[in-house]
C-alpha cells in the first residue's frame, strides 16, 4: 500500500507518517520500482499502535527510547509483563517516566487554579469555587484511531 492510503488506514497523514520514520519509530518500508514507500500490514498495524500511544499521552521521544520493541504491541491481544516477569534491567521506564510528568503537569496546573482563584475570590472561604469541567476518559483531544487496542498496564512491553 502506498503511504497516502497506509496513513489514511492507520488515522493519520502521510507527513505525520515519514515524521515517524525519520524519528525511528517505523522501520524504512519497502519501495515499489519507481521508489514509492510500499507498506504492509505490519508496518500499518505498528503504525495504528504508535497512533493509539501517542493518543494516550506518551510523546514521540518516549517511543523513541523503546521502539525497537514497539511491534510486539501489534500481537493480538498484545503480551504483558508485569513486574515478576520482566527481566530484571530490561526496563527503559518509559511509563513511570511518562506518569511522573503528567503527576506534575496535574500539580501544577492545581497549583495555577488554587492561586487564580485566591486572586478572584481571595481568601474568602464562604465564596464557592466552581468546580473544573468534567474531562472523562472518551472526551476527544484527537481524531480517533482505528484498529487493534493497545492496553497500557503499569509494566507493558514499554517499562
Amino acid at each position: 500500500m502506498r503511504i497516502g492510503e497506509a496513513a489514511a488506514a492507520a488515522g493519520c497523514t502521510p507527513r505525520a507518517l515519514r515524521l515517524y520514520e525519520e524519528r525511528g519509530l517505523l522501520p524504512p518500508p519497502g519501495r515499489t520500482a519507481s521508489g514509492q514507500r510500499d507498506y504492509r500490514p505490519a508496518e500499518v498495524a505498528l503504525l495504528r499502535v504508535i497512533r493509539e500511544l501517542l493518543n494516550s499521552g506518551f510523546t514521540i521521544e518516549d517511543l523513541r527510547s523503546c521502539a525497537d520493541r514497539l511491534h510486539l504491541l501489534t500481537e493480538d491481544p498484545p503480551p504483558r509483563c508485569g513486574a515478576a516477569d520482566a527481566p530484571e534491567g530490561s526496563g527503559s521506564g518509559v511509563v513511570g517516566r511518562r506518569l511522573a510528568a503528567l503527576d506534575a503537569e496535574i500539580a501544577r496546573l492545581v497549583r495555577l487554579r488554587e492561586d487564580l482563584a485566591r486572586r478572584v475570590f481571595g481568601d474568602d472561604a464562604r465564596r464557592p469555587v466552581p468546580e473544573p469541567a468534567a474531562v472523562t476518559a472518551s472526551t476527544p483531544v484527537t481524531a480517533p484511531v482505528t484498529g487493534p487496542t493497545v492496553t497500557v498496564g503499569p509494566r507493558v512491553l514499554l517499562d
